[in-house]
């Protein structure tokens, strides 16, 4: 109720106000804003003259939240601007520059949205468990740091290695494929407070008048997603150095404390897993010890990826000095009776009900209808509308694609589109929906289920008619290798590459070219054998015995087969961040897939008729199309995974009736999409492994079926890698520390080919011919000479030929001189 008072004092001053509005008040505005109006102008605040009613809402921001944004840029100028530094093209300070514009611009962009808790310290130069790792001044010894503020160049040496010693290792994201630098710890790890960088961006949000949270990777979960240095007992328990590393936490909160923030954001996402009682008691113990120090700040623990076990939620909730807890509601819809039958009173229930790792357009209507059932739990002044997780796994904004077909785009929203759907669920939440915004997401969500686009019933048909058998060769392994031997005839410790050579600018520009009509089909076609036979030659010259084409047609792995099926639509700016500066721009899967014509083959019989050497046909696998795209969400994976299978196997006969006596199909991503509980496992390596044998089962046993995953922890998963029955795999090995050859040693035994990389090629670092030379025989050690293959890590697309050229010279090198001392010993 607005006093007399104040009211007297607003018609005193009538006379003075009313020219400058071109309409009366009483026509403009409604009662209850006028009286604000005229005393905000008093104050000078707000032009009445230019007063819109949603002003004042805007001012007062509904309670809206978003995880975490895309770090990279909307035209990855990030990326770019990494890439020149790390060339040496530019400096350090224009590095600098092109961060602090994303950072501002993404802040601004949430604020004039009206979200209310924007996070700060999400952004990182490659990777926010590295910050963590540089805040904590847990920086291994071979990178020769000598305290002080890290720099970027030991940041950037312990994400790539440098000239002298390795990167330190590299894995999934928990089930995305982004991957994140994992910190080496000990008991003789020395931590100091050795990066402001949550203070300081915080500070840089606040100079442009935005409040935001600082988020941070939570203690307990950095510790669980580290692992022992090399030469610590892989018994050693990380948890113990909780003590050590909580005082350099509480010194970071203090000092966002004095910096004025009201809110601190602690991502805790390891609490979605299978934890013991031990490492839910680290939660309690850590967060009662910070309690003290995150006394006067509000705390949200925010979880994601998962459904929440109920025994962690028990913990969660009992966390000493927590406010509020972010849980994941559309990976984690089971979540919902947790909170519902014991959420605990008087605490913030931030809801993420807005997917963050999809680029389909929120069910509005039905996310209301869980927000208003949640209210009666946390009430109302404590529900806040969220995204499921961190907007840094889907694209940055439609906005930028003026290309994309019209249905499909009203079906869609990216980061910047999900920001606003955040916040007009929050407005709806708070009594104030925009209609015709909920009216024109109802329409196209009915467009999207009732169009013909969508469904092929012949596809249908074929996937569900595969419920009969599982699909396997009909010899067993030992024998198909027995059968290729005779026919391929290589050498003992074959050599080959995974299947990509370097992209060079020019090869990117002929394919921009033709994209762009530039170029005729003819022109296009000459430049790509022409860079095929540059390939074929350069591995004849280093000798490699199975070589591969380079892929100098393909723009990427997933993407480049997206394009040639059906079911799929693709955007030209739909980047999302892997690793560092890497980039990927998945495929958006909208409809039942198949193949129409042949794909590779093409260039497959071309390659192999520049050589008389094997020469793969080079595939990526449907659980890898599947996991590198963005998934329609309309029926089961596994069902778009078979259908996916269905149009590889296909192509794999064509290959095969080809000639190519030797077919890769590349299952990079199998580890990734494992669920995070263990109770899922079975189902999911189930459906993933038979999608594999789907697509090779009938092929002859003398055709060789290759296989390659990289940069995840396989061990936990060997028996369902040995189940995919493929005739050779190679494998991620050496960035982490020949973590791989563990599983061997234990008693594991596998008669299939098997090459585990010899060196990283996520690095510049040049291998010595000395170091894969060991790498190779500390193989030997577990593995038989007849099976073992050698390789690098991963594809070489990323690198350039000044260190392609020379570190496959020294694997060849190292290969042959081993090869000498085996014939020597026997």
């Amino acid at each position: 109720m607005i006093s007399a008072c104040l009211k007297g004092t607003v018609l005193a001053f009538r006379p003075i106000l009313a020219p400058l509005y071109p309409l009366p008040v009483k026509a403009r505005l409604q009662p209850k804003w006028r009286i604000l109006v005229h005393i905000s102008y008093l104050h000078g605040m707000v032009n009445p003259a230019q007063f819109k009613e949603t002003d004042l809402i805007n001012r007062r921001k509904m309670a809206s939240h978003i995880v975490g944004y895309p770090r990279m840029g909307p035209k990855r100028e990030l990326k770019f601007a990494l890439e020149s530094f790390w060339d040496g093209k530019s400096s350090a300070e224009d590095l600098e520059k092109v961060a602090t514009d994303l950072r501002s611009s993404i802040w601004k962009q949430m604020s004039g949205a009206g979200i209310k808790y924007i996070p700060s310290n999400t952004f990182s130069y490659y990777d926010q468990v590295l910050d963590t790792t540089a805040m904590l001044g847990a920086v291994p010894e071979r990178y020769s740091w000598t305290g002080g503020e890290i720099g970027l160049s030991t940041y950037f040496s312990m994400a790539r290695g440098n000239a002298t010693v390795p990167a330190m290792e590299m894995t999934k994201w928990f089930d995305t494929n982004y991957h994140f630098i994992v910190p080496e710890l000990g008991p003789s790890t020395k931590f100091s407070y050795a990066s402001h960088k949550a203070v300081s961006e915080y500070k840089e949000a606040k100079a442009l008048g935005i409040d935001t949270v600082p988020v941070l990777v939570g203690p307990v979960s950095y510790l669980l997603l580290s692992k022992p240095a090399k030469g610590v007992e892989k018994s050693f328990s990380l948890l113990s150095l909780l003590g050590s590393i909580l005082p350099i936490y509480k010194e970071v909160v203090a000092e966002l404390k004095a910096a004025g923030a009201s809110w601190i954001q602690f991502d805790e996402p390891t609490l979605v897993k299978d934890l013991g009682a031990h490492e839910l008691a680290a939660f309690s113990s850590a967060y009662a010890e910070l309690e003290s120090t995150l006394s006067g700040l509000n705390v949200l623990i925010e979880t994601y990826f998962a459904d929440i076990p109920a025994e962690s939620y028990k913990t969660l909730t009992s966390l000493s000095g927590v406010t509020a807890y972010g849980f994941d509601l559309i990976r984690g819809a089971k979540t919902l009776d947790l909170i519902r039958s014991s959420f605990p009173s008087g605490k913030y229930l931030f809801a993420g009900v807005v997917d963050g790792r999809n680029i389909w357009a929120d069910d509005l209507a039905a996310s209301l209808s869980t927000l208003q059932s949640l209210e009666a739990v946390a009430g109302k002044d404590k529900l806040v509308v969220s995204t499921s997780c961190s907007l840094m796994h889907t694209a940055v904004d439609l906005i930028n694609e003026t290309k994309l077909d019209d249905e499909i785009k009203s079906w869609l929203a990216f980061a910047a589109q999900k920001v606003v759907e955040v916040n007009a669920l929050a407005k709806a939440l708070a009594g104030q929906k925009d209609e015709a915004y909920f009216a024109a997401n109802a329409a196209a969500l009915a467009s999207r289920k009732s169009s013909p686009r969508v469904t092929n019933e012949e596809v249908q048909k074929a996937a569900a008619a595969l419920k009969g058998s599982d699909h396997r060769r009909a010899t067993n392994v030992s024998a198909r290798l027995d059968a290729q031997q005779k026919k391929l005839n290589l050498p003992v410790l074959p050599t080959t590459t995974i299947g990509s050579f370097p992209q060079t600018v020019e090869l990117r520009r002929v394919r921009r070219e033709y994209k762009a009509k530039k170029i005729s089909e003819e022109e296009y076609i000459s430049a790509i054998k022409e860079e095929i036979n540059k390939v074929v030659k350069i591995q004849e010259e280093l000798d490699i015995d199975v070589l591969v084409h380079g892929e100098p047609e393909r723009n990427d792995m997933v993407e480049y087969f997206g394009e040639q099926l059906s079911g799929f639509a693709f955007t030209a700016n739909g980047w999302v961040q892997s690793y560092g500066s890497r980039c990927v721009k998945p495929p958006i899967i909208y409809g039942d897939v198949s193949r129409p014509n042949p794909m590779t083959v093409f260039w497959s019989k071309t390659a192999q008729s520049m050589t008389s050497r094997p020469m793969k046909g080079m595939l990526t696998g449907p659980v890898t199309i599947l996991n590198w795209s963005f998934v329609r969400n309309d029926q089961p994976r596994f069902e778009t995974c078979y259908q996916i299978a269905l149009a590889i196997k296909k192509e794999v006969e064509d290959l095969e009736a080809a000639g190519i006596q030797v077919i890769q199909i590349d299952e990079a991503a199998l580890r990734e999409g494992l669920p995070l509980r263990k109770s899922e496992h079975a189902f999911y390596l189930d459906w993933a492994v038979h999608s594999f044998r789907i697509t090779n089962c009938g092929v002859q046993d003398t055709t060789q079926i290759h296989t390659h995953m990289c940069y995840s922890n396989f061990n936990d998963i060997i028996h369902s890698i040995i189940d995919m029955d493929a005739d050779v795999i190679t494998i991620e090995n050496s960035r982490s520390d020949e973590k791989l050859l563990s599983v061997f040693r234990e008693g594991v035994k596998y008669g299939a080919g098997i090459g585990p990389g010899v060196y990283d090629i996520h690095s510049p670092r040049i291998p010595s011919t000395e170091e894969i030379a060991d790498r190779v025989n500390k193989m030997l050690a577990v593995l038989d000479t007849n099976i073992l293959w050698v390789n690098p890590d991963c594809g070489l697309k990323t690198r350039k030929y000044t260190e392609v050229k020379p570190a496959l010279t020294n694997m060849v090198s190292a290969t042959k001189l081993i090869r000498t001392q085996l014939a020597s010993a026997k």
